[in-house]
């Protein structure tokens, strides 16, 4: 039996992406061209790596199949972000800076979940699809069999993914109460993950890659949240063995960092009408 607490937000989050879904059919052609503008550079990254695969057979470990397959999934994991909660973080320093905020705070709910989901960008859905094709083309080549147990560690560690990536953008987003403006965030947001788009093993090798792997591998471990569950799904040997562990440790205390760091910056907000 479902808590009525968790029932009652059920409904809210409901509310919530129909009143977004009635925003987005308000302008139709900018939910066009958002879902041409998608397709294009989705169609662009595909292109670029059968160029490449042309000429090589595999890149470190991964060959092309495998790389289209990691590929679907950081395309995923990104897309639900930027679905979900890049709009809402986005924002939340616009509600800081115009004092919407103290609206928020006056509502009978959690506030970190208003400023998380108020906003639902379905155009970006569309990714969603893309990349769930692209998976599906990948694995279909590859001819693998994968059991049940591989889609449900794949599923599990795609939501952890997903929530990493919201943990890591809600600190990003507090920020904002004391810098009010916080325009770099898209900026900066993607200059972090931009690392996350290749294989952890591509980094291996020179100085430089393995500085970038250890930063980002076992520091921010934004390259484990897309590359175990790749390997997982695709049944690849990870090395070491208990770097999945790595990657749910990393996930727990991440989503308790930034419920941490947002409680505290509410504490240091001071109400526009204040």
């Amino acid at each position: 039996m479902i808590p009525s607490t968790l029932l009652h937000y059920l409904q809210v989050f409901k509310t919530l992406c129909r009143i977004s879904l009635v925003r987005e059919m308000m302008f139709r052609s900018n939910f066009l061209i958002t879902v041409i503008t998608r397709l294009f550079w989705f169609t662009t990254q595909i292109v670029l790596f059968e160029i490449i695969y042309r000429n090589i057979v595999s890149i470190k470990d991964w060959n092309r199949e495998e790389y289209f397959a990691f590929m679907a999934t950081g395309s995923l994991i990104n897309a639900l972000v930027e679905t979900i909660f890049m709009p809402n973080c986005a924002n939340f320093s616009e509600q800081i800076r115009t004092g919407n905020l103290d609206f928020v705070l006056l509502k009978p709910l959690d506030t970190q979940f208003l400023v998380s989901f108020e906003k639902i960008d379905f155009a970006m859905m569309n990714q969603v699809l893309f990349s769930l094709g692209l998976l599906g083309y990948s694995l279909v080549t590859l001819g693998r069999p994968i059991s049940a147990e591989q889609v449900l560690m794949y599923l599990l560690l795609i939501t952890l993914g997903v929530t990493f990536f919201y943990s890591l953008m809600l600190i990003l987003a507090s920020t904002s109460v004391w810098f009010v403006r916080n325009q770099g965030l898209y900026d900066f947001w993607f200059y972090l993950t931009v690392f996350a788009r290749y294989p952890m093993s591509i980094y291996s090798g020179t100085p430089t890659g393995e500085v970038i792997r250890a930063l980002f591998g076992y520091v921010i471990p934004i390259l484990l949240v897309v590359t175990v569950p790749a390997r997982i799904l695709l049944s690849k040997t990870l090395e070491p063995n208990w770097i999945t562990a790595v990657s749910i440790a990393a996930t727990a205390i991440g989503l308790v960092a930034s419920r941490t760091i947002f409680l505290w910056s509410l504490r240091n907000y001071s109400s526009a009408s204040s």
